[in-house]
């Protein structure tokens, strides 16, 4: 597993600091100066620098600060980002997150309160509530339709 991983962070670049596979559990304060990968359970805060991409088999619970952030897995807490926040499609995240940029694909579970801050110019954040639809939609593969009746229950 340790290698996939290893291999995957060549592919796609840039200084990364390290990762947290899958089985590790950490309770604490993780200080990151690069790109940071976690696959792992965590409660806590994690001060990150660079990236942070929690992946589909991560759960966090607790405080993020950080410039980019890509959540796959779960999370459960508040986020404030410099930059920009991304809510991958297996994602369940139940946050308050403060970031510039706020992108969430279909499919990922959203419930909370995002502050959109416009600049730096002092101006105030734009609060926007954000709840996913119906928690317990079947998901339908992507080229089926809904049938009628599937659609009204």
């Amino acid at each position: 597993m340790a290698w996939k991983i290893l291999e995957r962070m060549q592919r796609e670049g840039g200084e990364w600091s390290g990762f947290l596979e899958q089985g590790v559990r950490v309770e604490g304060r993780l200080e990151l100066p690069g790109t940071f990968r976690i696959d792992s359970q965590l409660r806590g805060s994690i001060a990150s620098q660079e990236m942070l991409i929690l992946g589909e088999n991560s759960a966090v619970e607790g405080e993020i600060e950080g410039n980019a952030i890509t959540i796959a897995g779960r999370f459960d807490g508040r986020i404030q980002a410099r930059s920009k926040v991304e809510i991958q499609s297996k994602a369940v995240v139940t946050a308050e997150i403060q970031t510039p940029c706020l992108v969430i694909e279909p499919g990922a579970m959203v419930d909370g309160q995002c502050h959109v801050v416009m600049g730096f110019d002092g101006s105030k954040p734009v609060t926007i509530p954000i709840r996913s639809p119906i928690r317990n939609v079947r998901r339908q593969a992507p080229n089926q339709a809904a049938s009628p009746n599937q659609a009204a229950s």
